[in-house]
């Protein structure tokens, strides 16, 4: 499966890239005021169309699709896509985009894949099976070499958070700790940096929905790391129903390598 939803990923990359090298990319505002491109759509019709092709009786909980008020209801196995994670990095053009395709299982994400094309690096994560990580180069993923989370340094913790999405309370969580340096990123880059080790932790305290994180987050556990929510539970998927937010949102959270951040 894993090795499937890679070729996936690396063909809606390609298409990504192809609209990303053109002069002009046009944009509109959803109704959540977020940005989509011609981008974002045409990543999702090719991961739809592979993902029935590979597995039919599965549902696909996608963002375009969700957002279209087209999202069916996730069951006990589902996949969970977000085709363009980092819209906003792709309209500046600083690379930080990526493609996420998630398999979930029992509420929690089994296998994952993020591919970063504008920086030529796929990440993959499968429950038992450990995480890895290659670089791409003409289509293909190359030097495939495992990645694992790290204990946390003596030295102080490397944090990653939104370059978007930047809170006071983000920044009143990172106090608690000792830090030796704060990086800003974009998109599901952040699992994966903690995942292979370059950073010990996450806190995104605002909204996300399922499709943001379900890639990162399964690459980041089968790595050795974990991603909790503020009461220190191992954060869930296909949340439905909620009262305090709309279906398939998320509450705050902190993704962390080797430690738990709640203890610390």
């Amino acid at each position: 499966m894993l090795d499937k939803l890679v070729d996936i990923a690396l063909e809606a990359g390609a298409a990504i890239m192809r609209i990303y090298a053109s002069e002009t990319v046009a944009a509109r505002s959803k109704d959540d005021g977020s940005p989509v491109t011609e981008a974002d759509a045409t990543a999702e019709a090719i991961i739809l169309a592979r993902l029935h092709e590979l597995n039919p009786e599965t549902p696909i909980i996608a963002e375009e699709e969700a957002s279209a008020g087209r999202a069916p209801i996730a069951a006990a196995r589902f996949f969970l896509v977000d085709p363009l994670d980092g819209t906003k990095e792709f309209l500046s053009r600083n690379g930080d985009f990526t493609v996420n395709i998630a398999l979930i299982e029992n509420n929690r994400p089994v296998c994952g894949v993020v591919y970063a094309p504008a920086h030529g690096v796929i990440y993959a994560g499968a429950e038992g099976d450990g995480a890895r990580k290659a670089i791409v180069a003409e289509g293909a993923a190359l030097d495939w070499r495992p990645i694992e989370a790290r204990n946390p340094p003596q030295a102080g913790l490397a944090v990653v958070a939104s370059r978007s999405h930047m809170s006071e309370e983000t920044h009143a969580f990172v106090g608690r700790f000792s830090v030796a340096n704060l990086v800003p990123a974009g998109s599901s880059l952040k699992f994966c940096r903690v995942a292979s080790g370059e950073a010990d932790l996450y806190p995104r305290l605002g909204r996300t929905m399922e499709w943001d994180t379900a890639a990162g987050d399964a690459v980041l556990r089968a790595a050795g790391g974990q991603v909790c929510t503020m009461d220190g539970q191992l954060l869930r998927y296909g949340k439905r129903l909620q009262a305090s937010d709309v279906d398939y949102a998320n509450p705050w959270f902190v993704a962390a390598g080797r430690f738990n951040p709640f203890q610390a």
